[in-house]
């Protein structure tokens, strides 16, 4: 894919869905003044719990997901990261509606919304384990191939999905400055 800027991204990705996590469009106003808005969610739509990290799940949300290869992992190949990034678009549009996503040397970048009847951490726990299937078969790799804790980030509102639209596209720039081309780097249409 060719470096574009985030315009294109947000022409795709603007009214999907996203709500804003408070349940309220954001206030404009800011200032001393401002005030939280009320939540609107009902008790069983927020869900907290935590390992490592902390997590947490709302009910029709968009989450930034981010995970690392164990230590002990060399860098990822680029056939590996073909295989990665396969299988994060594998279930697009009938498990989940993926907005953008990075497969790097070492770590993974992805925008998601989990459609109603799945879970993220089912989600994430099928990419992460069908990767490293495939890369102890097929690569030789060493379990554990990756990290077993994840982030994860419930999107706030459209403005941070975009700025995490932005972030995903911008990564493998970031890292390899002058990169003219990055396989591994795909948005939403």
């Amino acid at each position: 894919m060719s470096w574009r800027r985030i315009e294109d991204f947000c022409n795709n990705v603007r009214g999907a869905g996203v709500p804003p996590a408070n349940g309220k469009a954001a206030d404009k106003k800011g200032g001393r003044d401002a005030r939280p808005a009320r939540t609107q969610m009902a008790e069983e739509d927020l869900v907290v719990y935590r390992r490592r990290l902390p997590h947490w799940r709302l009910t029709g949300s968009a989450y930034f997901i981010s995970w690392r290869l164990a230590p002990s992992q060399a860098e990822l190949t680029p056939e590996e990261r073909g295989v990665t990034m396969s299988a994060l678009r594998h279930f697009d549009d009938s498990r989940y509606e993926l907005f953008a996503a990075v497969v790097m040397h070492d770590h993974v970048h992805v925008l998601i919304k989990p459609l109603e009847q799945y879970l993220l951490q089912d989600i994430i726990h099928s990419w992460k384990s069908f990767t490293a299937h495939r890369f102890r078969r097929d690569f030789a790799r060493e379990a554990p191939v990756w990290q077993d804790e994840y982030f994860d980030r419930i999107v706030r509102d459209e403005q941070e999905l975009l700025d995490k639209g932005q972030y995903i596209l911008n990564n493998p720039l970031k890292t390899w400055p002058g990169i003219e081309d990055y396989p591994w780097v795909w948005i939403k249409q």
